[in-house]
Parts: C-alpha cells; sequence; structure tokens
C-alpha cells in the first residue's frame, strides 16, 4: 500500500462514470455516492481511498446547501473489503507507512460522520469487512432484505481484524457480549438476523424501496448525530462500565475459551478481544487508534498471508475451477446411487439430497437402507430444532431419497458412488453391478480412503468413466472432496465429477492415483508419528497436548482412536499383500521391511490383538471411554510404554515432529505426481486432516518457515529420529534455487 493525497484532492474530482465514485446531487439537494470502482466488486484499495477523499471533501465543500447523503454502489454487492492483492504486500518494514493509510480511511470516515447533515448507507447486497465499516460510518443503515445478502466482518478468518473503525463502531452500537461473536468469530448475518443484532436500522425489499427508505430517513432526520458524537469523550458501554468488577467476569470467560480454542495460534481472535475491551474504555477517537494499531500488527504478520494465500486466493482458484479439465461445459447431476447406507452412504446421500439431487439410497437389506435414511432424518431433524430448517425444508429432502436392494432401482442415475467398507473384492462386485443398471454414461465413482483407483476401475467395462470421490466424515460437516483420478479416468469424467462436488457445496481437490491418495497418506504419517513418540517412552499426554498446542484440533491418540486401530491394521495387512504381489523391486522389498518392522504397529498389534482395545468404536484404544463421563487416556500406556526421561525427546522437537513429516509427505505427493498443485495441497490439508489453520497448509508452512531452514531442520530430525525426515529431492532442488513452493 502506498501513500497518497487522497484528503487534498480539489472539490468536485470524484471520478465521473464507470469507475470510482459517482456524486450526483437531485432536487431535494440530496447527494447520492455510488461506489462503482473498475473490477467486479468494490474493494479498500488504493484506488478507493483517493475516490473517497475526492467524494467526502465535496460533500464538505457544498455542505451548506445540501440536504443529506446517501451512499449506495452500483455493484450487486455493497462493498467486498479490503483488497487483500494489495494487503498481502505488506511486510513489517511497510508498517508505519500502511499505518497512515489506514488512519487515513478512518479520518475520513469521522470527516463524513461529522459532516453535519444526515448520511444514510443504502446497502444494496453484502457488505463485508470494510463495506460494513462504511456502513457504520454512517447514521443510518437500510439494508436490501435478500436472501444472499450478508453483513459481516470475516477478517478473523484471514488473521486479521477490522482495522477501519468496524471493531469500536460494532462495540458501542450493541456492546460487548454482543459484538464479541460477531468480530471474534467472524459471523455473517442475514439482513433480518442484522436489524436484530444493530448493524441494520431498516430492511427494504427492493432497489426502489431501499433508496426511497434512506430519502425518507434524510428529510426526517435532518440533525443526525452518531451515538457516539452525542457525548464527545465518553467511555465505557452498556455492559462495560470502567472500575466496574460486574463487567470483567464476561471478559475472564471469553478469554479462556478463546486460549481453549486457539491454544494462541490464532493471533487474530484474541486481539480482536483486547479491541474490544480497550476501545470500550476509551473515548471514541483513541480507541480507533488502538483498533487501527491491532490491525496493522496483524496485516504485516505472516500468520494473515498464510490465511489470506490459502483461504481467500487458493480456494477461490478452487470454486471457479482451478483442477478442473478445460474444454467441457459444467454439468449438473440430476440422480445419484449410493451404495451402502452406513455411516458414509447416509451422509453422502443427506449432502446431495440438501443440494436437490434425486438420491437412491441402496444396501443389501432393506432394513440396512431404511437405516440410513433414518440416520439422515435424525441430522435434519436436529437442524429444524435448531432452527436452520423448517420442517418443509427437512421433508423436501427426505422425500428426495429413496431407498432400495435392488439395482433395477439405479436406472436413470448418472452417478453412482460406493460406500461399502474398505475391501476389493466387495467394492468390485457392487460397482460393476451398479455401472450395469445405471445410465450408460453414468460416472462411477469409489468413496475408498486408501485402495487405488485404477485397480478398482478394473470391475467395470469403460475405465474412462471410473473415479474416486473420497468423503470425510462426518460428511455433512466435512467440507473436502478429494477427487482421485485414475490411469485411465477421462477427463470428462473428472470435469463431471469437480462439477458434482461444487453442486453439494463442498471442495473438490485433484489427485493422482497412488495408495492412500495424499490425504490419507500424509494423515497417516500424523497419527503413525504420534504412535512412535509412545513407542520411543514419551508421555501419551505430552503427546496429545503439544498437539493441540500446535494448533491440531485432535492428538494423534486420539484421532487415531476415532478411525480405529484395526483398521490401521487391515490397511497395513492389505498393503502388504498388495506389495508381496507386485514385482519384485528394491523399493517394494524396503517398503515390506519398513511396515514389519515399524515400532507403531508393535504397538497397536499390541492394543488390538492381545489387550482387545481396537479404537474408539469398540470401547476403548488409547483412550478409554467410560458411559459415566468424558473419555480419558488409558493408564496402562504411561505404565507399558513410558520411560523415566519421556524418551529424551523436547517439546520443540515433539511438536516439529508431528508438522514436519505431514509437509515432507506432502512434498513427496508433490514430486510423484500424486498432488499436481500447491492449492489442492494446502487446502487439502486443512480441510481433509485438520493441520493447523494458522500455517495455511502443508506446502505453506514449508514457505513460511522458510524452504532453506525448512530443509535444514528436517535433516536435524533425520539424524535423531530417522529416515523418513530426510528431504526429499524436490525440497532440495527448492532449497538450491531458493525457491518457495
Amino acid at each position: 500500500m502506498t501513500e497518497n493525497n487522497a484528503g487534498n484532492t480539489e472539490p468536485g474530482s470524484a471520478r465521473q462514470g464507470g469507475a470510482g465514485i459517482r456524486y450526483s446531487r437531485d432536487d431535494e439537494d440530496i447527494v447520492t455516492l455510488t461506489i462503482d470502482q473498475d473490477g467486479p466488486v468494490n474493494v479498500m484499495g488504493a484506488g478507493f481511498r483517493a475516490d473517497f477523499g475526492a467524494a467526502v471533501q465535496r460533500l464538505e465543500a457544498e455542505r451548506d446547501s445540501i440536504r443529506g447523503v446517501i451512499v449506495t454502489s452500483a455493484k450487486k454487492t455493497f462493498f467486498a473489503g479490503a483488497d487483500l492483492r494489495e494487503l498481502v504486500q505488506i511486510t513489517k518494514a511497510d508498517a508505519a507507512a500502511f499505518a497512515r493509510e489506514v488512519e487515513l480511511v478512518k479520518s475520513l470516515q469521522r470527516r463524513l460522520e461529522r459532516l453535519g447533515r444526515p448520511v444514510v448507507a443504502a446497502v444494496n447486497g453484502s457488505a463485508l469487512g470494510g463495506g460494513l465499516e462504511i456502513a457504520l460510518a454512517c447514521h443510518h443503515r437500510v439494508v436490501l432484505d435478500r436472501d444472499d445478502v450478508r453483513l459481516g466482518f470475516p477478517e478473523v478468518t484471514l488473521g486479521l481484524i477490522p482495522g477501519a473503525g468496524g471493531v469500536v463502531r460494532t462495540v458501542r452500537l450493541m456492546g460487548v457480549q454482543a459484538a464479541l461473536p460477531l468480530i471474534a468469530e467472524g459471523k455473517q448475518l442475514r439482513p433480518a438476523a442484522a436489524l436484530k443484532a444493530g448493524w441494520a436500522d431498516e430492511l427494504a425489499s427492493d432497489l426502489d424501496d431501499l433508496l426511497a427508505k434512506a430519502r425518507a430517513w434524510v428529510r426526517a432526520n435532518p440533525d443526525a448525530k452518531q451515538p457516539w458524537d452525542a457525548k464527545p469523550g465518553a467511555v465505557g458501554v452498556k455492559d462495560l462500565k470502567p472500575m466496574d468488577p460486574n463487567s470483567y467476569s464476561l471478559l475472564a470467560a471469553a478469554s479462556g475459551a478463546l486460549r481453549k480454542e486457539t491454544h494462541g495460534t490464532m493471533p487474530a481472535p484474541e486481539k480482536a478481544l483486547a479491541v474490544i475491551v480497550e476501545g470500550a474504555l476509551l473515548d471514541f477517537d483513541t480507541a480507533l487508534e488502538v483498533e487501527g494499531r491491532y490491525f496493522t500488527e496483524l496485516a504485516t504478520g505472516q500468520i494473515a498471508k498464510n490465511l489470506i494465500g490459502t483461504f481467500f486466493f487458493q480456494l477461490n482458484e478452487i470454486k471457479t475451477g482451478g483442477s478442473r479439465p478445460s474444454g467441457h461445459e459444467k454439468q449438473r447431476t440430476a440422480k445419484v446411487a449410493v451404495l451402502g447406507a452406513g455411516m458414509m452412504g447416509a451422509g453422502i446421500a443427506q449432502v446431495t439430497a440438501v443440494a436437490g439431487i434425486e438420491v437412491v439410497l441402496k444396501d443389501v437389506s432393506a432394513e440396512a437402507a431404511d437405516k440410513g435414511k433414518a440416520t439422515v432424518a435424525k441430522q435434519l431433524d436436529a437442524q429444524v430444532a435448531r432452527g436452520r430448517l423448517t420442517e418443509e425444508q427437512r421433508d423436501a429432502v427426505l422425500s428426495r431419497i429413496t431407498t432400495t436392494t435392488d439395482y433395477a432401482d439405479l436406472d436413470g442415475c448418472d452417478l453412482v458412488i460406493e460406500a461399502v467398507f474398505e475391501k476389493r473384492s466387495v467394492k468390485n462386485e457392487v460397482n460393476a453391478a451398479a455401472e450395469a443398471a445405471a445410465r450408460p454414461d453414468a460416472v462411477i465413482a469409489s468413496n475408498t480412503s486408501t485402495l487405488p483407483i485404477t485397480g478398482l476401475a478394473e470391475a467395470v467395462p469403460d475405465q474412462g468413466r471410473f473415479i474416486g470421490l473420497h468423503f470425510f466424515s462426518p460428511v455433512p460437516k466435512m467440507k473436502l472432496v478429494e477427487i482421485i483420478r485414475g490411469a485411465k479416468t477421462s477427463d470428462a469424467t473428472l470435469a463431471r465429477a469437480y462439477d458434482y462436488v461444487l453442486q453439494i457445496g463442498k471442495t473438490p481437490i485433484v489427485v493422482n492415483d497412488s495408495r492412500g491418495f495424499y490425504t490419507s497418506r500424509t494423515f497417516g504419517t500424523y497419527i503413525s508419528e504420534g504412535v512412535r513418540l509412545l513407542a520411543e517412552g514419551v508421555h501419551p499426554a505430552l503427546i496429545e497436548n503439544v498437539a493441540k498446542k500446535a494448533g491440531l484440533p485432535v492428538g494423534p491418540l486420539a484421532v487415531h482412536d476415532e478411525v480405529s486401530l484395526s483398521l490401521s491394521l487391515k490397511v497395513r495387512d492389505q498393503t502388504l499383500a498388495d506389495l508381496a504381489e507386485a514385482a519384485q523391486s528394491a523399493e517394494a522389498t524396503a517398503r515390506i521391511k519398513e511396515l514389519e518392522n515399524d515400532p507403531a504397529f508393535r504397538i497397536i498389534e499390541e492394543l488390538v490383538r492381545d489387550l482387545d482395545r481396537p479404537g474408539k468404536a469398540g470401547g476403548a484404544g488409547f483412550y478409554d471411554y467410560p458411559a459415566d463421563g468424558p473419555k480419558r487416556l488409558w493408564p496402562g500406556l504411561a505404565e507399558r510404554y513410558g520411560r523415566p526421561d519421556g524418551g529424551g525427546v523436547s517439546e520443540q522437537d515433539l511438536r516439529d515432529r508431528l508438522l514436519f513429516i505431514q509437509s515432507l509427505e506432502t512434498i513427496r505427493c508433490l514430486e510423484e505426481n500424486v498432488l499436481t498443485s500447491i492449492r489442492d495441497a494446502n487446502l487439502g490439508s486443512i480441510f481433509g486432516i485438520g493441520f493447523p489453520v494458522w500455517t495455511g497448509g502443508t506446502a505453506q508452512f514449508v514457505n513460511a518457515y522458510g524452504v532453506e531452514e525448512f530443509t535444514a531442520r528436517a535433516d536435524y530430525l533425520a539424524d535423531l529420529y530417522g529416515e523418513r525426515f530426510r528431504p526429499p529431492r524436490l525440497l532440495r532442488e527448492k532449497a538450491a534455487r531458493h525457491e518457495a513452493f
């Protein structure tokens, strides 16, 4: 961001026409400022700051002859927020200049709201981030009551906080308790909810009504003032008063809840709380200055850059078809067959039906199929109870799901998703039967987490129509679907699968075939490393707690229990069998030896086969699961495997082993062409396997650490703990070229 002299622009120089801010004055002397920047949306970049400064100065020059001001937009959205392409370039060396830019925007907003004339925001579309800050700097906000309109501050999801008055104004409008979740959680509200919260003052039915209500308010309120300007210098808000001990129990609870949630890895929510509290105890203008300083600190930091790169730029690339083959028209899926009505199958049926697609849910018995539909009904009933669905919407979703035991009912299905258990012979049988019953051009997909797609495709005559669709559990909550392209999968099939995943509201990543693909391979290194640490004598509680302190949502032992220890053994045994069948090579022989001698699997075998502790579903694993209380680590772990010196592994080494092992496996997947894009690596690791959000993903973690520094640290870990940490060729090449991923 560069400095400019927007505040000194000559009156009347606001740009006219198709860019900038259009300035028009009607026969009632009401001025309408229509924000209409170049590009598809309005953003708070350098161009806007110059235009805004010119418009404010012109309003001040004409103040005595105007009646009021309406601020609106020529775009479908009111205002999209900050220019992130500009923001992500800011470094700590730019902090002082950046802070001056932030203060300039706030000073222009203050001049607008202290103009001495009523100012109304006619919010004709979504107002997020900087857009809502502009609206809050107006005396009154009329919002178009349309279902796709959202108001909110999503900055915290990108490692930031509102920096142009959003925190300070929101707290003064509604108090600390109401403002905190809206800002610290990045919530976005529909118009009716925004009206109830206090961000909106009126709702309008259409654009004509919007402008009519804005003009009416201008006429009725010639002496409008902001509430914070009614008593200049006032401090405190309705639920936080200086020196009032009753105000502080809320803050202690909020601070503890944030720390428990983020473990200090995500600074933005904590900075938001700091601004909320400090700002409430200061006069308005000093509070604005404090907000700007915290915003500058976050904007110049690495975590915000990680999150902006991954959750804005890379996620948008995926949503706009970044990994989708070109040259194929987009298609909508109309009817889906789901084979297997267990937990995964029922979840897939639910999200598909919610998206408006007809579903045939098949299982071997009517009882099993009906049980799957009943699982969907239970999930939807819970949403009705929480007010997220109406009873009519629930019934409509359930009406789209037909249960059956007969393959003939798959007639007309243009997509088949097999979701039976991980046994190749069973998958082959049901896929072959389903392919024969569905439409001749139907896409046949397997929801496998580990079995190679190329081998499974041999069950159908046209292997070009076969693909992997790896959903994650629980399906309704998990955002990711990993699309696996087999050796013979056609571009047309991949395009149709990609379109379906977007149609059901999930995020698709595309990978090439290999055992475990990308997410299962990488996730496997995490849970295996946790058991290796246990085998080395590290206390299990330390393993779990360090993982959570690093930002991993669940410790490796707990999540291993969730997926089941017995399943890990089955996957290992299937892998050994497949390697034994393959042509004997030095690589295959080495991999067999590695699996057979893996200390992690020795522990898992002992727990499952000797101690009957197969995981959570079996009632016992690394944890105990008492009926009368929360789960707890099984004391026998420390007794059996613990060592007095804790294995001699430092906490820093422990943390790095859990993080580095996943990034190293990601790099191997890139090197082997399993992964073909960094965006798929980053978003797949966060949405699919819970890699810490603050990192921006497994590949971005390497970039932010520094590729050369990461390589050196990996060599250090390899020397101490094993060759699995040795940097792959691709990593060394990147380090030698001083090149990021």
